[in-house]
């Protein structure tokens, strides 16, 4: 894992920066491992030093083998600090039970990605954030699609959003009783 972002942070020093981007952004952060409970760990540790979730695929990276790659960033002058957790499931009724236990407790869905690991196989996992201020939370209900069908899931998604519901992020990965599955989340606000 370490020896991917050292590879990752010496092409980045390779590429040049037009002058003054660098002051309008922040600063970056790519983390990257098998380990559910490992990236947890260290998104936690980005975001108690101030870098919140841009973005995560899952895959075979060059050197790590088949891990899950997050980018943070912090933009320059930003001093909040962000929390996370990482829910992964086999089963598409679990994580939606699991997110919308999460949510009631002012966490938010960011992210989602499969994570192959050799001890839990196929996980579906979300990606959740929760800031500093509870104060400005806005509370969600969430609402997972899971179909082997891409010829369904257009029309599941179009019901979903005339119930008030959005799409947040989708995967395409096997689970545990589905087989290959689209697992889209969707969400709306709730008073």
């Amino acid at each position: 894992m370490r020896r991917a972002l050292v590879v990752f942070v010496l092409a980045l020093s390779l590429v040049s920066v037009p002058d003054g981007l660098a002051e309008e952004t922040g600063t970056y952060k790519v983390l990257a491992t098998s380990k559910t409970s490992t990236m947890q760990k260290e998104m936690q540790e980005a975001g108690d030093a101030g870098f919140r979730f841009l973005a995560v695929m899952g895959g075979e990276t060059a050197i790590g083998g088949k891990e899950v790659v997050v980018l943070m960033e912090k933009l320059k002058g930003e001093q909040a600090k962000y929390e996370y957790r990482l829910l992964a499931t086999s089963k598409t009724s679990t994580l939606q039970k699991e997110l919308q236990e999460a949510a009631d407790a002012g966490w938010e869905a960011v992210g989602q990605t499969v994570f192959e690991s050799l001890m839990g196989g196929k996980e579906t996992a979300a990606i959740l954030e929760k800031t500093g201020d509870a104060t400005t939370r806005v509370r969600y209900q969430y609402k997972l699609l899971a179909t082997s069908k891409t010829s369904t899931l257009e029309k599941e998604i179009r019901e979903v959003v005339e119930q008030g519901y959005r799409p947040v992020a989708m995967t395409v990965g096997k689970t545990a009783l589905g087989g290959s599955e689209l697992v889209v989340v969707t969400r709306k606000a709730v008073q």
